[in-house]
């Protein structure tokens, strides 16, 4: 798929979030500030001050409006957000998850074929040699320790659970290298059971939109959560973790090209010149391809591209 075709889908689903925008006339919700987004997906220069929310405290109500709204426009923004580990069946997806810990998960999506092509099972997996698991996991980093948590979790599949992956969080936390946050992957997207996936990105967007302030996983997912119907909170997760990775990095946000600016009170912590902030876009929005090897249809009728297998390029 072509970087310009990529990069036109994006700015096409920013320009119709801030056209929708302008025509309701809508105000932004308490407690933010600025203009709509303008020109050709970017947030005009000045539009929004960094620091907008400060001043009478923003209610509960006006919180929650705010927030599901910030929700709505991502789901716009994003409508083809996906988990972006590559899986087939529930044990891929909770290996895959337990291996994603402090790497990429492109760098999970290379690695994984080679695995789940030699041991396809739990079973297969309990079986094997540590040695040989290990140098097929080297490239994810920590191999010996993740060695050991995805053959301990297959080991306990299989002597627990007749090697099936349970559906229920109080289980699935039970096994090696499995917490919360892959619990709720896995329940949300091999179950379907709704759940927050609290990652490094979701914590950093949900502060700098002061939806909460706290800092602990478990607190952020309950005050997040009360924000929203339970029905949402799975791709609420795929929705905020998409524009993380996207548009609102961590060192350096891309906020001139941010859409949902108008919202934000973070505006202005990174880059405002609309130009410029649009060669800080990531993956399909700016023309790359993404973390999967086998990404979903809708990903790819986006303009996303496939990521290349290890060693390919």
């Amino acid at each position: 798929m072509p970087a310009k075709k990529a990069a036109d889908s994006g700015k096409a689903a920013v320009k119709k979030v801030a056209t929708r925008r302008a025509a309701s006339k809508a105000p932004a919700a308490e407690g933010a500030a600025g203009k709509g987004a303008a020109g050709k997906g970017a947030v005009a220069k000045g539009a929004v001050s960094k620091g907008a929310a400060v001043g009478k405290p923003e209610s509960h109500t006006a919180l929650v409006r705010r927030a599901r709204r910030i929700n709505r426009e991502l789901a716009e923004i994003y409508p083809y957000a996906h988990p972006e580990l590559d899986f087939e069946n529930p044990f891929q997806l909770v290996v895959a998850t337990v291996l994603s810990a402090q790497t990429t998960d492109l760098r999970v999506n290379q690695t994984t074929p080679a695995l789940f092509a030699k041991y396809p099972t739990p079973e297969d997996l309990a079986a094997a040699d540590p040695e040989e698991v290990e140098e097929i996991l080297r490239p994810t980093g920590f191999f010996r320790a993740k060695t050991k948590s995805v053959m301990g979790l297959s080991k306990a599949l299989v002597e627990e659970f007749g090697g099936e992956v349970p559906g229920r969080l109080e289980d699935l936390v039970k096994l090696p290298g499995v917490g919360r946050k892959t619990a709720f992957v896995v329940l949300g997207n091999a179950f379907g059971r709704p759940g927050i996936t609290v990652d490094t990105h979701f914590q950093r967007l949900v502060r700098r939109w002061k939806w909460t302030e706290a800092t602990d996983p478990d607190k952020i997912e309950a005050a997040v959560g009360a924000l929203f119907p339970k029905s949402d909170w799975t791709m609420l997760s795929h929705h905020v973790i998409f524009h993380g990775r996207r548009i609102c990095h961590a060192r350096k946000p891309a906020c001139g090209a941010c859409p949902i600016a108008p919202l934000c009170p973070a505006y202005g912590e990174g880059e405002t010149d609309p130009e410029k902030a649009k060669k800080l876009l990531k993956y399909e929005k700016g023309g790359f391809p993404g973390q999967r090897l086998n990404p979903p249809q809708s990903y790819l009728d986006a303009g996303g591209r496939p990521a290349l297998p290890l060693g390919a390029g």
